[in-house]
């Protein structure tokens, strides 16, 4: 059996404005053209849904149990209908973007709300990675923009800088190395535990791996993000380098403490938005891109 929703609407009508007449008026028909859509809507289902012995149709108990669940399909067929406008106007079905774990989210978060806010009709996936599972995720599955720390570029990938971010070397008051006094060596440093955070590519390759600032002592906990390596930090598990707008709280209160390293307690990175040239970007994209430079 095919549903015909042009009869289904002409029912819905004729019960929402209490006759043939006026449904017709609303829908800019004549009066015999909606009649015969739901004597058709009728014949199709094989049931009787309007009383039209009074003056004023009534629905039947079919009647109502019909009109409930075909204002449903109508509901999700005009729903379709817009969606399919707005994909024809330019907006894509999907946007996936990949988001480095040691940037700030909030500004991500920021700007999809903004997209959510001005209703921009495309799903749009948020996946979070660290270090070389970046790259990985936004390559294997074929993402639309990624924010990284650092990556491999190539001619099918266009980039640009984002504001900067500063990391801090830190560690608990009570652990052995915030009470040494002077600058501290690596040695010093190597004979901690070290905290960091695992790659989360399929090559398992922790942060060391791909990490210029890693220190190399054989002492290591690898950790699933920074939001954990913060509590470690803060329970003097270990010393390690976080970015700073996660610790100055804590700095702040004397939770944590910066390590007087010789070799530098700070380093900062520009990270960068890079957008896949595959395809061009629709306009969700173009508006995603617009807003997450907006806050650089």
């Amino acid at each position: 059996m095919k549903l015909d929703l042009e009869a289904l609407s002409a029912f819905d009508a004729v019960v929402s404005h209490g006759s043939f007449a006026r449904a017709a008026e609303a829908l800019h028909k004549v009066t015999s053209a909606v009649s015969y859509q739901v004597k058709k809507l009728e014949e199709q289902l094989s049931l009787t849904l309007l009383d039209r012995s009074a003056y004023r149709v009534k629905l039947t108990p079919a009647g109502e149990a019909v009109l409930a669940e075909g204002r449903r399909l109508l509901r999700q067929a005009y729903q379709l209908e817009a969606l399919a406008q707005q994909l024809a106007n330019g907006w894509e079905a999907r946007l996936l973007v990949v988001v480095d774990g040691i940037l700030p989210l909030a500004d991500t978060l920021s700007a999809l709300k903004t997209l959510a806010d001005e209703g921009v009709p495309t799903r749009v996936q948020l996946k979070i990675e660290f270090l070389h599972g970046v790259q990985y995720r936004f390559e294997k599955e074929q993402a639309d923009l990624m924010l990284v720390k650092a990556y491999e570029p190539s001619n099918q990938m266009q980039a640009e800088p984002l504001k900067e971010i500063e990391c801090v070397l830190c560690v608990a008051p009570a652990h052995p190395l915030a009470l040494q006094t002077g600058p501290l060596s690596l040695d010093d440093l190597q004979a901690h535990v070290e905290l960091s955070v695992q790659d989360s590519s399929e090559r398992g390759e922790a942060d060391g791996a791909g990490d210029s600032h890693r220190f190399g002592g054989e002492r290591v906990f690898y950790l699933s993000g920074f939001v954990a390596k913060r509590q470690a930090l803060l329970m003097g598990m270990g010393y390690g380098w976080m970015p700073r707008y996660l610790v100055d709280e804590a700095l702040a209160a004397g939770q944590l403490l910066e390590l007087p390293y010789a070799g530098g307690s700070r380093f900062r990175f520009t990270p960068c938005l890079v957008q896949s040239l595959d395809r061009p970007p629709g306009r969700a994209r173009q508006r995603l891109m617009q807003l997450l430079a907006g806050s650089a």
